[in-house]
């Protein structure tokens, strides 16, 4: 069995390659298969599937939606979405993407108002689709000296509890993961322990179970051995399937590779065949 990384970012959102790269980068790395998840949108899927078509990977239609989990930021992986359903997963993002929008324009007000020098019109010019997030508003002030790196802006500019940030009213978690499964994707917690702890988690994984959650990533990059265990550990105890990714987002998260992190990430081919079989086997509309 080889390997694969079920979580990826392109330009189509905040990562920098585009979804063709993607799949030559992961062809190039022996992966057998890969999967595009971007932030709210599935605009480069069509490219993405198109490109895979070529090589002997396998491409994994996906998405990663941001939701509101009390007042709790939480992921959902969409996993194995069908091109049928792309314009539905647009609708039901299209109310989520305006609010973000409107937050951005917002942030980059204040910012300029705080005399930072930078343009929404000019930021939105340079993504495929004119959607961008936080991560771009960052890349930009790294690149015009402001902050000394993005993770640097995201720590004091664009911090929660700086002057210049703005929320954004996010899709509620347990209607995400259940529009997932009314589209026959499979839905998955993203990098759980970056968002709730083990006691936190011990309270949502079965609520989230009963909403039709499939898996939890227990392999991502930024885990040492023994959260990768907790995860494993958690995901057996409340009968969810593993899943995994790097969390790929190109040079702008540089430490970060394709298919293996940060050097130790190994998401064995099997974690991919079993998520493909909970696909396979389930009722949708």
């Amino acid at each position: 069995m080889g390997l694969c990384d079920l979580h990826t970012h392109s330009c189509f959102s905040d990562g920098v390659n585009t979804p063709t790269e993607i799949v030559a980068l992961a062809d190039a790395a022996g992966l057998s298969a890969v999967a595009l998840t971007d932030h709210n949108t599935v605009s480069g899927l069509g490219e993405f599937l198109s490109a895979a078509e070529k090589t002997s990977v396998k491409a994994v239609a996906g998405i990663e939606i941001s939701t509101d989990y009390g007042d709790t930021e939480l992921h959902i992986v969409g996993l194995f979405i069908e091109p049928k359903y792309f314009s539905r997963v647009e609708e039901f993002v299209l109310p989520m993407v305006k609010r973000k929008e409107e937050s951005n324009r917002l942030v980059i007000e204040r910012l300029r108002s705080g005399g930072y020098d930078i343009s929404f019109d000019e930021i939105k010019a340079r993504t495929p689709d004119g959607r961008f997030n936080r991560a771009h508003i960052a890349s930009e002030l790294t690149a015009k000296g402001y902050t000394k790196s993005v993770g640097d802006a995201f720590s004091t500019l664009l911090a929660k509890n700086s002057p210049y940030y703005v929320a954004n009213k996010r899709i509620p978690t347990f209607e995400a993961i259940e529009f997932l499964k009314s589209i026959g994707a499979v839905a998955v917690h993203a990098h759980p322990f970056l968002d709730l702890n083990e006691e936190q988690l011990r309270i949502f994984l079965p609520q989230a179970k009963k909403h039709g959650l499939d898996a939890m990533e227990c392999f991502y990059s930024t885990y040492d051995k023994a959260t990768t265990e907790k995860a494993l550990a958690l995901a057996s105890e409340f009968g969810i399937e593993k899943s995994g990714g790097s969390d790929f987002h190109g040079s702008r998260k540089p430490d970060i590779a394709l298919g293996i992190g940060r050097g130790g990430l190994r998401v064995d081919e099997k974690i991919y065949e079993n998520l493909l079989s909970i696909k396979a086997r389930q009722h949708y509309e």
